[in-house]
């Protein structure tokens, strides 16, 4: 081969196109938004003489727009690390101010009867209401930290935290938008105001029997006004429209009690489809 030939041959190779990347599947894609999410940061509160910690995740822009807050509650025997890494509501929705709260040793109702695990209260009264302090606190914190949204304020949680997602709405309703609790269950929806709901539930769930969350599913229709019918949302996903502006999604999948990996852009999904109405309970939300 000659001289000329071979670098007749190697600029046309140097300007041959590039074969084109492939695009990053969906969860390879949520993987690079978690490694690139920024850390957390770790705050701490006195709470009748009890320290209470959580991480938080705090987009640049909250002290100067308003912004959505999303609590996010582990289950028992969790810590706010192990919910920040299930959830992951700070990768898939990092526009929001995420808390990861990290509840105290607690006795279980399912588990754990000595209480040597971390958990949330599951009803109120119990523990000094140790747990709805706490959210108070920190919510009193976020409103005077930052410029929070207060008609998008949020709450999700799984299993024993979904039950306390179950316990904010009966206790600090007009707080919230709101809610996505999942593996749970509430025995008291009648004592619960209309709000926008997310359910989550595993139809083999070995802890938290399916039959009881659609017991809780069906009343929580009935409170909303929601329709019998539902219609597909997403995958595994049916909403369920609501007469007075509080729909129902239901999201059934056919694993365990553990917390599906697919949920979080769901539950980010459907958050930012609800806001509270200007007018809805103005005067009884916390104050700014």
């Amino acid at each position: 081969m000659s001289w000329t030939t071979y670098w007749t041959l190697l600029l046309l190779a140097s300007a041959a196109p590039l074969p084109a990347t492939p695009a990053p599947s969906p969860a390879a894609a949520e993987q690079i938004r978690v490694r690139r999410a920024p850390p957390l940061e770790r705050r701490a509160w006195t709470i009748e003489e009890q320290e209470r910690i959580a991480l938080l995740h705090v987009p640049p822009a909250a002290s100067q727009s308003d912004t959505p807050v999303l609590f996010a509650f582990h289950g028992h025997g969790g810590s706010a690390r192990q919910a920040s890494r299930s959830f992951r509501m700070h990768a898939v929705w990092p526009e929001a101010i995420v808390v990861y709260m990290e509840g105290l040793p607690t006795p279980g109702l399912l588990t754990d009867p000595e209480g040597k695990r971390n958990g949330w209260q599951s009803r109120a009264g119990l523990q000094n209401d140790r747990d709805l302090k706490f959210f108070d606190a920190v919510l009193a914190t976020l409103g005077k930290e930052y410029k929070i949204d207060r008609r998008r304020i949020y709450a999700m949680g799984h299993s024993n935290g979904g039950g306390f997602t179950y316990l904010l709405w009966r206790e600090r309703p007009d707080a919230f938008a709101a809610f996505a609790p999942s593996g749970a269950f509430t025995l008291r929806v009648g004592d619960l105001k209309p709000r926008p709901a997310m359910h989550i539930a595993g139809m083999n769930d070995e802890l938290v029997k399916f039959e009881r969350q659609e017991q809780t599913i069906a009343a929580v229709k009935e409170l909303n006004g929601c329709n019998d019918n539902g219609e597909p949302w997403a995958s595994d996903c049916t909403l369920y429209p609501s007469r007075t502006g509080t729909p129902l999604v239901t999201y059934i999948h056919d694993g365990t009690h553990k917390f599906p990996s697919a949920a979080p852009p769901l539950i980010a999904r459907f958050f930012k489809e609800h806001a509270q109405p200007e007018s809805a309970d103005a005067g009884n939300r916390p104050p700014p």
